[in-house]
This record gives C-alpha cells, structure tokens and sequence, in this order.
C-alpha cells in the first residue's frame, strides 16, 4: 500500500480456508484493520476473493452483486447434504448407463440456462428466522428455502468422464464427473446446479471442485496468491502489498461520469449536480485530476451521492 488510501486487492483464494480467513491475512499483510470482501467463497472452493483495503471498502457495495465465473466439476450419481464434497452422502443411485446420461445431459443442461428459479443450497448463509440456514441443517433442523430467481447466462459443459465412488457399505458405484464453467448472476449457488443437475437426470448430482475465475470484471490474470502477498509483505512490509487504487477499479466496474473541479467540489460537500445521459444507479465521478469522488445514482436528472470518497476536494 503506497499511500495508506487504499484500493481494492484481488486474492486466488486456497483450498481450505474460509473467506474470513482470507480476511484476517490480509488485514495484518496490509497492516490494517480495514478489510472486507466482496462475496465469500466456501472452504473447498478457491478463485478470485475481491478485498477492499481501507477506503476501498467502500466499493465493495458495488461489487457484491456482479456476475461471477465458475469452473466446476459435477459429480453425478451420489447426492450429499450440502450438495458438495464435504457433506455426507444422502443417496448413492451410481450411473447404470452412461452413454444414455451422456446423450440426455445437453437437454438437462439447457433447462437450467437462462432465467431459472433455483432454491438455493439448505446449507447456505441464508437466514431463516434470524439463523443461518447451515446452522439449523446441522443441528438436524429439515430446512426448506424458497426459490428465488437466478440468470446462468453460460453453462457450458467441458468434459465427461466416467469414474467410480467409494460408499460406506457394499461395493464403489459407478459415477460420471462433468466438467463445466458457468457465468451466473449474484445470488446463484453452483453447488445448487450440481444438485439439480443430478436430479434432472435422475441420478443425483453434487459439486466435487469449484474455481470461481471472475467478479465483475475482475479476473484470475489480476489475482495474486497467498504465498506470493505473504513473500511480498515479510520482504517489503506493508507497503510493498500493490493495490488496484479506488479510481482504476471503479473505471473497471462502473459507468463514469468525468466530472468538472467545480462539480466534485460540489459533490464533496454532498451537494448534487446534473445527471449524466445514462441513468444507472452507480456511477463513478472522476474528477480532472482522476480521483474518484464518488460513486453516485444518476437515476434522476439530478445525481446524488451514494458515497463520497473527498472531502471538501481533498481525499479523506
């Protein structure tokens, strides 16, 4: 971190730790106490973990509902609890056919392109009268979620590949592994297409590996690895941790209004200025000297400020 500002870090995050673990590292790699994320990760998952440093946590608002890239792979024939890997197995059918369950998967992988309702995972963060849904799933609770719309704009299938699983009792069934990358909207559980998937199917289905490659508009080419912020940090210290500064991410998620001297002095005082010709909810004021002011709804003729990254023309 070059100037205590801050900006936005984009993490590959590793297999087996949790998002808040990501968190905690980086909070004393960048030697401060102001970090959060832009949407978790579960444990097995790994892949892009957008952190917001100091005052870049204020965009993360703004990025928590992109759309997001996965590469997966579906395991079909066993269904979990958790509809992954690391629950435990509710119904092992196996694949009794696998050239039929070939030829029937581009049908049963269209029905789930597009605008679906998905009911999400019962073992998710959601809150089902104040507690998490994963919460009453392990404490023995039957939760049933409801289902919400979702876009999966891409569900591509990359390979199929015939396998066996071990079960608790009599011999390994005999599985298919399928391969896949998805773009999906905000709010969508992947590891809720692997379940249905299987079901649709009639042989059941759960995630087995998942990397999440892109949020918004950032990628696995932007996202530096534990190991090498870690390497960075213990050479350099905190200052040696390079962070997408504020402007440069927001010119990357965001619509841009350019912004007279005039106008973001304006908008520092909380004052509004005149609408841009777009009309989004969340746009970036850049002024002359390319700092971002703030990030502003231009749903109207006049634009007010979401949030405002100056102060009286001077950054906070």
């Amino acid at each position: 971190m070059t100037d205590g500002s801050g900006g936005l870090l984009v993490v590959d995050k590793p297999a087996g730790w949790t998002s808040h673990d990501v968190v905690a590292r980086a909070r004393r790699l960048c030697g401060t106490r102001r970090v959060g994320h832009a949407g978790t990760l579960d444990p097995m998952a790994t892949g892009v973990l957008v952190l917001g440093v100091d005052r870049g946590t204020k965009l993360l608002t703004f990025l928590v509902g992109c759309d997001k890239s996965y590469a997966a792979t579906i395991r079909l024939g066993m269904s979990t609890l958790t509809d992954d890997a690391e629950g435990e197995a509710t119904e092992a059918l196996g694949v009794d056919d696998v050239p039929a369950l070939e030829a029937a998967l581009p049908a049963a992988v269209a029905a789930l392109t597009g605008d679906i309702e998905q009911v999400p995972s019962a073992v998710s963060a959601i809150k089902v009268k104040g507690v998490r849904s994963y919460t009453r799933v392990r404490q023995g609770d039957t939760v049933e979620l409801p289902p919400r719309p979702v876009t999966v704009s891409r569900f591509e299938v990359l390979g199929v590949r015939p396998g066996t699983e071990t079960v608790e009792v009599g011999p390994p069934i005999d599985v298919v592994d399928v391969d896949v990358e998805v773009d999906v909207s905000s709010g969508t559980y992947v590891r809720a297409l692997a379940r249905d998937l299987g079901a649709a199917l009639g042989v059941g289905g759960h995630l087995t590996a998942l990397r999440r490659t892109r949020v918004g508009r950032f990628g696995l080419d932007q996202a530096l690895s534990l190991d090498a912020l870690t390497a960075t940090a213990e050479a350099q210290g905190p200052s040696g941790i390079r962070l997408l500064p504020i402007a440069e991410a927001a010119r990357a998620q965001l619509p841009v209004h350019e912004v007279s001297a005039a106008d973001a002095l304006r908008l520092s005082h909380g004052q509004r200025i005149p609408s841009g010709p777009g009309w989004c909810e969340a746009v970036a004021a850049i002024d002359p000297e390319g700092r971002l002011v703030a990030v502003l709804d231009e749903t109207r003729t006049t634009a007010r400020a979401k949030v405002v990254f100056v102060s009286s023309g001077a950054p906070v």
